[in-house]
C-alpha cells in the first residue's frame, strides 16, 4: 500500500491508508461486503445504514475497529446524508428499498429518484468528496423496443445504451424504470455540479438471499431469449467498484457481469438457485438442451480497465 500523501490516488490503482470513504447503504449484501473489503485493505469507512443492521457487517463492526464508523441513514433526511459524508473523499452509493416499501412498483421509481438526488446534492456540497461510484443496474441498459430481435441483426448493447422508460412503464418493468430514472437523475446532477462520478451497471447479483422474488428478474425469460441475461458474483462486483474508484482513468458508465446465461443448463442452474424447492430435474427437449443463445451485451470497457487490478482481498 502506498505511503500517505496529499493525493489519495496513485497514477492508476491504489490508495493511501488515510483515505476515508462512505458506503451508502451499507445494510445490504453489496454494501456490507464493500465495507468489509475496504476496511480490510486499509480504508477508513463511514458505513451508512438505513436500519440498525450492524450485524450484517460481521466481525468488522467490532467496537475496537478504529477504521469503521457507523452512521444511521435516512435517504430523505438531508442532514443524515451530510453527516455520513463529512470528511470523506469518496462515496460508494447503492440504493436499498425502505422497510415499508420492500417491493418495486411504480411508486418506487419516485422514491429512488428522490434518494439519488438528495445524495448527489449532498456530495456536491461536501468539499472533500473527490469521486462517487454510483451502483446502477444492467436493467438500466437493456430494455427498449429497438433492442428486440428483428429481421435485421439486433444490436450488441453496452454502456452507451439506455433503457427506454416508456417501454418500462408499458410492460410494468418497475426495477428497470427505477434504476434508469435514478441513474439519469444522478448523472444530470453530477454534470451540472461538476462531480466526478462513475456508474456501475451491475448484472443480477448472486448472493445467498437471491430468490425468484428479486425485482431484477421481471422479464428474465425475455432477457434470456435476447442474450441479455447476465449475472455477477458479489466478490467480482466489489472488486469492480474499488477498481473504478481507485483508477483515475475510470469514467462514465461500466456494464458489470462475469457470467452469461446463454445455455439451457445455465438457465436451469439459475432457476434452481432461485427456487430451491423446484424439482431436481426439469423436462427439456434435446433441441433445447443443445441450443446456445447469442450473447448480445458487452462488458469490454470494464474488463479492459480491470486488467491490471488485483483484488486486495487476496493480498491481505
Amino acid at each position: 500500500m502506498a505511503p500517505a500523501a496529499s493525493n489519495p490516488f496513485d497514477d492508476h490503482h491504489g490508495t493511501t491508508s488515510s483515505t476515508t470513504v462512505c458506503v451508502m447503504d451499507a445494510s445490504g449484501h453489496l454494501g456490507s461486503t464493500l465495507v468489509q473489503r475496504l476496511v480490510q485493505t486499509g480504508y477508513t469507512v463511514h458505513a451508512a445504514l438505513q436500519s440498525h443492521g450492524e450485524s450484517k457487517l460481521g466481525s468488522v463492526s467490532c467496537e475496537n475497529n478504529k477504521r469503521l464508523k457507523i452512521f444511521h441513514l435516512d435517504p430523505f433526511d438531508y442532514q443524515s446524508i451530510v453527516d455520513a459524508l463529512k470528511g470523506c473523499s469518496g462515496l460508494f452509493y447503492t440504493f436499498e428499498p425502505p422497510q415499508d416499501q420492500p417491493d418495486y412498483d411504480e411508486y418506487m421509481a419516485e422514491v429512488e429518484v428522490r434518494a439519488a438526488h438528495n445524495v448527489l446534492e449532498a456530495c456536491a456540497r461536501t468539499e472533500t468528496i473527490d469521486k462517487v461510484v454510483f451502483t446502477s443496474s444492467v436493467t438500466a441498459v437493456v430494455w427498449s423496443s429497438n433492442n428486440k430481435s428483428t429481421v435485421a441483426a439486433p444490436p450488441e448493447l453496452d454502456e452507451r445504451h439506455w433503457t427506454d422508460v416508456n417501454f418500462c412503464r408499458k410492460f410494468k418493468l418497475w426495477h428497470a424504470l427505477s434504476k434508469t430514472l435514478a441513474e439519469k437523475t444522478a448523472w444530470a446532477l453530477a454534470m451540472d455540479r461538476s462531480l466526478n462520478m462513475v456508474s456501475m451497471n451491475a448484472g443480477l447479483m448472486i448472493n445467498p438471499d437471491l430468490s425468484i422474488s428479486n425485482p431484477y428478474l421481471k422479464g428474465a425469460a425475455e432477457m434470456y431469449e435476447d442474450g441479455l441475461l447476465v449475472t455477477v458474483d458479489i466478490n467480482f462486483l466489489v472488486d469492480a467498484h474499488i477498481c473504478v474508484f481507485e483508477d483515475i482513468t475510470a469514467y462514465g458508465r461500466y456494464v458489470c457481469f462475469n457470467k452469461f446465461i446463454t445455455q439451457t443448463g445455465d438457465a436451469v442452474d439459475l432457476a434452481r438457485k432461485l427456487t430451491p424447492s423446484a424439482p431436481a430435474s426439469l423436462p427439456q427437449s434435446k433441441d433445447q438442451d443443445m441450443r446456445i443463445i447469442q450473447e448480445r451485451i458487452s462488458n469490454k470497457k470494464l474488463n479492459k480497465l480491470m486488467v491490471g487490478f488485483k483484488s486486495k482481498s487476496q493480498m491481505c
